[in-house]
């Protein structure tokens, strides 16, 4: 086994999303991911808590957040900081991942508790920027709905970018998104 190559994470994900896709999420065990990566279980637990994280992988997530709000000017307005976080997001986890992340999307759907994992995730991203706006000093009802907005924005236009298969990048559906979205709230 050729436990010590650079690469094992990458060939962690690639042999159980194969396995998961060939036999279900439910099905697969850890050893069987390990055996068709060439690798250890130790090696598993070393990048992943459980096999649900090489799907939900991301914990630099609440991290890029507080970047993000720390990186904003003192003078930008709440609607510009959720904008330019989605682009940076966007740019950082989405951009050139669109298969990838289809078939992640499949298998997710595939089992109730990865969909409830999904939920988890999106709960504690709305939750950091939330934070995020709350240590600008906005009003907390205001720095939840900016947050609610900005998470239901990315997963819908996710949602909607996957399932177009024209060439549209993912960060002009928001903008068509948010763009939707204040004319339902001033019409």
């Amino acid at each position: 086994m050729s436990r010590w190559r650079p690469d094992a994470r990458e060939r962690l994900e690639r042999a159980a999303v194969d396995l998961f896709l060939e036999q279900g999420f439910a099905a697969t065990t850890v050893p069987q991911i390990t055996a068709r990566a060439g690798l250890t279980t130790r090696t598993f637990f070393r990048h992943f808590a459980d096999k649900r994280e090489v799907l939900f992988g991301g914990s630099e997530i609440p991290a890029m957040v507080s970047r993000m709000f720390e990186e904003a000017p003192p003078d930008a307005g709440p609607m510009a900081i959720v904008v330019e976080g989605l682009r940076s997001v966007i740019a950082a986890r989405f951009e050139g991942r669109r298969e990838e992340l289809r078939v992640r999307r499949g298998i997710i759907r595939s089992d109730p508790g990865l969909r409830e994992r999904e939920l988890h995730k999106r709960d504690a991203l709305s939750e950091a920027i939330r934070d995020g706006f709350r240590a600008r000093g906005v009003e907390p009802t205001q720095a939840a709905l900016l947050a609610e907005t900005a998470v239901t924005l990315l997963f819908v236009s996710v949602e909607r970018w996957l399932d177009d298969d024209g060439d549209r990048g993912l960060f002009t559906i928001v903008e068509e998104a948010l763009a939707s979205l204040r004319e339902a709230i001033s019409g």
